[in-house]
C-alpha cells in the first residue's frame, strides 16, 4: 500500500535507468521500479516515525529515490534495506539542519520590530543564503568554524576568541585564515 502523498509507480518506471554496470553483472542488482515497490512501503514508514509527519516523511521517501536514479549504478539486491536506509538517514539529518537553521532564524525575526520584518521573498533568499553558508562551513574542524564565526558575526578580537577557546591568538588566526580558506575553495570550485 502505498502513501497518498508518495508518486505513482508507473511515474518511476518512465525515468532513465542506466546502470554503470555491464548486462551480464546486473544479474544481481535490482531495477528502480522493483525497489520502489518492494521498499517503499517500510521507509515511508520509517520516515513517518522518525520525523512526525507524513508530508515531510513522503518528500524524504522520494529524495531517497531520486538520489538512487542519480547516482546511475545498479543496485544490487543482497541489502537493499540497508542501502536506502543510509540514504534516507543523511537525509533526514539534512532536513534536522535545515530546520535548525530556518527555526533559529525565524526566532531571531521574531526579535525585530514589525516594521524591519523582510517581504516572504526575503526571507526565503536569505534561508537559502544561510543554507549554502552552513554547508561551506559544514566541512570545518568544530574549534575552526566557532572562531571563524565568534570572528566575523560576533565580531570578537582574536584575543578575546583565544581567551573563550582556551588558545593562543596565534592559533585563532590560523582557524579563521583556514576557515576563509576553506570557504574561498569550495566558492570557486562550484563555480
Amino acid at each position: 500500500m502505498f502513501h497518498p502523498l508518495s508518486p505513482p509507480l508507473r511515474l518511476l518506471c518512465y525515468l532513465p535507468f542506466r546502470p554503470s554496470m555491464p548486462a551480464t553483472e546486473t544479474t544481481s542488482s535490482i531495477s528502480i521500479a522493483t525497489l520502489y515497490s518492494e521498499h517503499h512501503g517500510w521507509l515511508f514508514a520509517w520516515l513517518r516515525r522518525k520525523l512526525g509527519c507524513a508530508e515531510q516523511a513522503a518528500d524524504v521517501a522520494q529524495d531517497t529515490f531520486v538520489r538512487v536514479l542519480v547516482r546511475n549504478q545498479a543496485v544490487s539486491n543482497q541489502a537493499p534495506k540497508a542501502f536506502l536506509s543510509t540514504i534516507a538517514r543523511g537525509l533526514v539529518i539534512d532536513h534536522w539542519r535545515r530546520s535548525a537553521l530556518e527555526n533559529a532564524y525565524l526566532q531571531a525575526l521574531a526579535q525585530l520590530p514589525e516594521q524591519y520584518y523582510p517581504s516572504a521573498e526575503e526571507q526565503h533568499q536569505t534561508l537559502r543564503t544561510l543554507e549554502q553558508i552552513a554547508a561551506l562551513l559544514e566541512g570545518l574542524k568544530a574549534r575552526v568554524r566557532t572562531a571563524f564565526l565568534l570572528y566575523q558575526l560576533g565580531g570578537l578580537t582574536h584575543a578575546q576568541i583565544a581567551t573563550q577557546l582556551g588558545v593562543s591568538s596565534r592559533t585563532v588566526e590560523r582557524h579563521v585564515a583556514d576557515a576563509l580558506f576553506h570557504c574561498y575553495q569550495l566558492r570557486y570550485r562550484e563555480g
